[in-house]
């Protein structure tokens, strides 16, 4: 069998486990209720979000035009990544292209011959990709399971460790016990690491994220990554933490230094996006959030549906099985909303979901309307 009809068969045996995938796109005018989006605060349409990113645009033109050590790091990406230091409370930030590859820059910076790598079993991909990568001894231990955290650093004694979780876990929107976490790393001398990518702008004092609103920013033995593509609306990735870090991800780290820089417009838009949400601003849309997940998620309860409490701004809805999970999806479509539909492998736990991303942006009714939807054409 030849290279191109072993693709075929294989992708013939995903169709029938409702495990294939299309990519959709968009027109600018799109009329669907948007439950799938992770623009939490609606900021990616802002006014001032728009405004700022055009004005960078006419300025330095439509891409960085290099890597950020060669020409790509602009006023604009200084600006942003003193600002995120400051709202995260943090030594200093370092503005990626991506999310991504912002984890994948940290996990190989953090780790060595000797470490050994703690992970919750519900990280995302990009902590699971960056742990393979780094090379590092990986524990993966029960989600939001402390005591075996416990036990995985009391094995790992005398080695180098970091434990790696998320603050609001993108499967069911669930948080991290951060404060346990953060004494049991101290007690063992490891570092955490958290994705704050759900938390940022969502949670904590002025939306500072997850981190923050566990009390841990600025603590020495944290580091917190986030994507810039959810509360703030744009695109790009940060890490942020203790200045010696971010001095050894600019010498040393590949995702950095051979990557192009993020587009100063983006960069200068998610500016101008950070101030939003940590204003005022964002308070109001962070309580109308908090609202309408909760009343989400308790309405799809009352339905007989299986919906965790969300933390932030994520719902999580389980479907009986991949094929239902995309049935679901499709009869929401044909009813004008989108939801997000979660099926292996991009499920640690093998079970399939719907998701449902709240966008304080989006007119209540509008909201509600989705939420109705959602219930009407379920399996």
């Amino acid at each position: 069998m030849s290279w191109l009809a072993q693709l075929e068969r294989r992708a013939e045996l995903r169709a029938r486990a409702g495990l294939a995938r299309r990519v959709r796109p968009r027109p600018p005018a799109d009329r669907v209720v948007d439950l799938a989006g992770n623009d939490y605060l609606g900021l990616s349409q802002h006014p001032e979000v728009l405004a700022a990113a055009a004005g960078a645009l006419a300025a330095y033109g439509l891409g960085a035009t290099g890597s950020r050590l060669v020409r790509g790091s602009t006023d604009a990406h200084a600006g942003l990544e003193e600002e995120l230091a400051g709202w995260l409370g943090a030594g200093r930030a370092l503005v990626y292209s991506s999310g991504y590859l912002a984890n994948l820059g940290v996990l190989a910076a953090l780790t060595g011959p000797r470490t050994v790598l703690v992970a919750d079993a519900h990280c995302h991909a990009s902590l699971v990709d960056g742990a393979r990568l780094a090379g590092a001894a990986t524990v993966t231990t029960p989600h939001r399971d402390v005591a075996a955290v416990d036990a995985a650093l009391r094995e790992a004694a005398g080695a180098r460790a970091v434990v790696v979780t998320e603050s609001v876990f993108s499967v069911d929107g669930d948080a991290a016990p951060l404060p346990e976490l953060h004494r049991v790393v101290r007690r063992y001398g490891a570092v955490l690491l958290v994705d704050d990518a759900h938390g940022l702008g969502v949670l904590g004092p002025g939306g500072a994220g997850g981190v923050a609103d566990a009390g841990l920013a600025g603590e020495p033995d944290v580091v917190v990554t986030a994507t810039l593509s959810k509360a703030l609306g744009g695109a790009g990735g940060v890490v942020a933490g203790p200045e010696p870090l971010i001095r050894h991800l600019v010498d040393t780290g590949r995702t950095f230094i051979f990557d192009t820089a993020l587009p100063p417009a983006v960069a200068a838009g998610a500016h101008a996006a950070l101030r939003l949400a940590s204003s005022g601003v964002g308070d109001a849309r962070r309580a109308e959030l908090r609202r309408r997940a909760g009343a989400a998620a308790a309405r799809l309860r009352r339905a007989g549906l299986t919906a965790p409490d969300p933390a932030a701004g994520l719902v999580s809805v389980c479907a009986p099985s991949a094929e239902a999970a995309v049935e679901w999806a499709a009869g929401c479509a044909a009813r004008g909303v989108a939801v997000g539909c979660f099926r292996p492998p991009a499920t640690p736990d093998h079970r399939s979901r719907l998701r449902l991303t709240v966008n304080a942006g989006v007119p209540r009714t509008d909201f509600e309307a989705g939420v109705a939807a959602v219930l009407e054409s379920a399996p």
